[in-house]
């Protein structure tokens, strides 16, 4: 099947303002704060849409500006001194100066704030304001991923002075929070006051939540909605001969895996994780499930971010040798397991075919389907399953990408019961060493550490998949998980 690699983002190609964009999403948000929340729909819909960062990746995933307009480095790699955009404001009006930036960065770093990822931010030791239009990071030590996390969507510019931001977010954006009808959609509005003249060009812009596959297929078939976000690959190939729509597709740097609990017996046995790895063919889950959108990967790193190595080979798709390891293991079988699976359709599927695979070499899964809320509550959690499937957000970097693995995050829900101190030592070399080459075989150990103890099943960088009506252009696809309708042009 011919696929179309592309950027997410949102460019004008050509058209006028419209006055409303309609987008269909198959996940409602549970909350609006992508600093206080885990869950990636926030930064789907939100990052560059309400909330902006520093800088961002432009269409080759290199940095440029975003509120910030210049940036200067100290030469031991410790001070990053950045020069602001003139007049910006949150959509309340208060100025987004240094000291707003300051206090952004200091509600992310403080504990109480509950930041998912505040790991991310330990590496700064402090954030001035040096004057209204220039905010300085110190950092503790060298660290070479610095501007690719203030690009991420973790790193949005917040008015620390609002405590309402999980109900009404609030940022800089070219879109502002009108309405969150729950179970039914999300409203944003221009925002009249953007520092990009004519922009954005769409005077509103809906998500409405749609679950099921089949309803945003309706929709969008009814003129119900313009655009349906992360498209399941039926309605992709469903689409592809109709001239109404276009179906656009490209790697994501999306991490699909089998999250495995390494703390749980028999499961903390390397054999019985081997025997895991040989039961499953990550192929046919591609071609089965996916019809073909995905990239099979074997570590937690995809072909999109540096330094990746396929480790796709290590443990080949071999019925026999999974039930010698699980007789070498002295397991009784059936192996009763217990997969537990988000609401997401791709996930839920690819859970059920992997389930069958186990079956066909002596486990017994039986599958548990909870909502995304449950999910993160009970897996992401409080580590409360045997197996899960779920995709990760992929990063720019390998250093961001591979913080669940850290020795700062023992109780990480996939990490829980596993401990590599090689591999501890080669993340924190890894997160400070800017030699090309050097990171490079730091990656490639850590990579094969991975793989090696199966501490989770690699599936593949899952495509993203978008279709639109006829009419909406410039829709392309980014490696990083983010909506971005700044620029969007419709008829």
């Amino acid at each position: 099947m011919k696929r179309v690699i592309v950027l997410l983002m949102l460019v004008v190609v050509t058209g006028g303002w419209a006055d409303e964009l309609r987008v269909a999403i198959s996940t409602e948000p549970p909350g609006l704060d992508p600093t206080t929340h885990a869950a990636g729909v926030i930064k789907l819909l939100l990052h560059h849409n309400v909330y902006e960062c520093l800088v961002q990746f432009d269409a080759q995933a290199g940095i440029h500006g975003q509120l910030a307009t210049a940036w200067e480095v100290s030469e031991d790699g410790t001070e990053y001194t950045f020069h602001l955009r003139e007049g910006v404001r949150f959509h309340d009006g208060t100025p987004c100066d240094a000291e707003a930036v300051r206090r952004s960065f200091l509600r992310t770093m403080d504990p109480e704030t509950g930041h998912p990822n505040r790991v991310f931010y330990e590496v700064i030791e402090n954030v001035l304001a040096d004057d209204p239009s220039t905010v300085r990071f110190v950092l503790k030590e060298p660290y070479a991923p610095f501007l690719a996390l203030l690009a991420l969507g973790d790193s949005v510019i917040v008015p620390a002075h609002r405590d309402d931001l999980a109900r009404h977010p609030m940022g800089t954006g070219p879109y502002r929070f009108v309405e969150r009808r729950p179970a039914d959609r999300l409203i944003l509005v221009r925002n009249e006051h953007y520092y990009e003249e004519g922009l954005p060009k769409v005077e509103r812009l809906v998500f409405r939540f749609i679950p099921d596959p089949s309803a945003q297929l309706a929709a969008l078939r009814a003129g119900d909605v313009d655009l349906v976000a992360e498209v399941t690959p039926e309605i992709a190939y469903a689409l592809q001969a109709d001239a109404r729509f276009r179906v656009i597709s490209g790697p994501s740097n999306l991490v699909q895996l089998l999250a495995i609990h390494n703390a749980r017996p028999p499961l903390d046995q390397l054999e019985v994780r081997q025997a895991i790895a040989h039961a499953i063919d990550r192929r046919a889950i591609i071609e089965q499930v996916f019809f073909g959108f995905g990239t099979p990967i074997g570590s937690h790193l995809t072909p999109a971010v540096p330094y990746y190595v396929d480790m796709t080979g290590l443990y080949p798709h071999d019925p026999r040798q999974a039930r010698e390891l699980l007789q070498q293991a002295g397991v009784g079988l059936p192996l009763r397991l217990r997969m537990i699976l988000p609401g997401y359709p791709q996930h839920v599927r690819t859970g059920e075919l992997i389930a069958a695979q186990l079956a066909a070499v002596g486990f017994e899964v039986r599958i548990e389907l909870v909502d995304f809320s449950t999910w993160m509550d009970r897996v992401f959690g409080q580590a409360d399953y045997d197996l899960t499937v779920i995709a990760h957000h992929g990063r720019a970097d390998p250093a961001l990408m591979l913080t669940g693995y850290s020795a700062e995050r023992p109780d990480y829900y996939f990490r829980r019961g596993w401990i590599s101190a090689e591999l501890d030592a080669l993340l924190e070399e890894g997160a400070i060493t800017v030699d090309p080459a050097r990171r490079a075989s730091i990656y490639a150990r850590i990579q094969e550490i991975l793989a090696e103890d199966v501490v989770n099943y690699f599936i593949q960088d899952m495509d993203a998949i978008l279709a639109l009506r006829a009419g909406v252009y410039g829709v392309e696809v980014f490696p990083i998980y983010v909506l971005d309708f700044t620029r969007v042009a419709i008829e």
